[in-house]
């Protein structure tokens, strides 16, 4: 009788484990691609700059049929496809950026891009959908809850919210050697048609590098879907691509308006170029403008990449004693070449490089 009770607990005990294998295998499976770009995620600086690669399919090609009208819908998509139900709430940030276009010694076209604002953690964010082309990003992590005081520590449970990053991008470049970056401005009136999907600000950008090869394929693209600004923060867009053309999207009157180039090169900062409104925020948007422009024309119209890197660092805002600039970041969208660093941390500047398929 004991030896049976034995037999009995021996199955018990069997069944049990086998069942946790099953459930363990089936959450590996289903989860597979999400602990893969988990365990990707890394630590560059210790500002709170990471890396990671996401792998897999984020549903944005979903995510373009309905849109989103709020943060809310966007919220409510992610928790969803992305989360599997974990809850995220997106915070907004915006301030004192700027960002430039401009040819190296060998002829390669430069993309610079300072981020300035409240501390903001920032993520390199690796993509490759199969129905777009693959990019690298910076994500503002301040988006998906993350601060000062809650950085990704390494777990699996702190790190989870940074599966939302490819809705997050505030910079990037593709494969195609397209790249975008948002700056706030004073204001934007953005057109609005009822037949048309909504996008936010940053998935506009998602948009952009996912889909777009060119600059003229961008703009029609934009054409095509309503905008609304997360958190009522007004944004116009520097787009370049690997021909050199560039150009500031802005929105103006209800109507999305184009700022080409007059030079060889580029600027964009905090204030509405569109026609010469030179409408700005009232804080140091012109004087960063003039120093870009002095710094590009000094030197003949061109700028080396250690040049682009000290140009970002120097013009990063200051609020009084308060050092405002989050992250900078040079793409070189000839071929696929970057750097990037944290905090006007030049000290540390981290290389990288996107497989350019032109």
């Amino acid at each position: 009788m004991k030896h049976k009770k034995k037999k009995i607990v021996l199955r018990v005990i069997v069944g049990i484990g086998i069942a946790l294998s099953i459930i363990i295998i089936a959450a590996l499976a289903l989860f597979r691609n999400e602990l893969r770009s988990l365990m990707s995620l890394e630590k560059v600086d210790d500002y709170g700059m990471y890396q990671m690669t996401y792998y897999g399919d984020y549903g944005f090609d979903e995510f373009l049929e309905t849109g989103a009208e709020n943060d809310a819908d966007i919220e409510a998509f992610v928790t969803k496809r992305l989360l599997k139900g974990l809850p995220i709430n997106l915070g907004v940030t915006g301030d004192g950026c700027t960002a430039f276009v401009v040819k190296n010694e060998n002829g390669d076209i430069l993309f610079g891009r300072n981020f300035d604002f409240l501390y903001a953690p920032s993520l390199q964010l690796y993509t490759a959908p199969d129905n777009g082309y693959a990019s690298v990003s910076t994500v503002n992590l301040s988006f998906a809850g993350y601060s000062e005081d809650n950085l990704p520590s390494g777990s699996l449970f702190d790190d989870f919210l940074t599966l939302a990053a490819p809705f997050l991008p505030f910079d990037g470049m593709n494969e195609k050697g397209l790249a975008i970056a948002l700056l706030a401005v004073p204001e934007a009136e953005v057109p609005y048609n009822p037949d048309k999907i909504t996008l936010n600000t940053t998935t506009a950008i998602r948009l952009v590098l996912d889909k777009a090869a060119t600059v003229e394929e961008a703009i029609e693209l934009l054409k095509q879907y309503n905008i609304y600004f997360s958190g009522g923060i007004e944004c116009h867009y520097l787009i370049a691509d690997a021909s050199g053309h560039s150009v500031i999207v802005e929105y103006v009157n209800q109507e999305l308006c184009v700022v080409e180039a007059e030079d060889e090169y580029q600027i964009a900062s905090n204030f509405i170029a569109y026609d010469g409104l030179n409408i700005g925020e009232g804080f140091t948007e012109f004087e960063r403008y003039d120093k870009v422009q002095n710094a590009i024309e000094a030197n003949n119209g061109i700028l080396e990449a250690g040049q682009a890197v000290q140009l970002l660092a120097d013009v990063g805002v200051f609020d009084g004693d308060m050092d405002k600039l989050q992250w900078s970041v040079v793409y070189n969208l000839t071929t696929g070449n970057g750097e990037i660093f944290a905090n006007r941390k030049t000290n540390n500047i981290i290389g990288f490089n996107l497989d350019m398929n032109n």
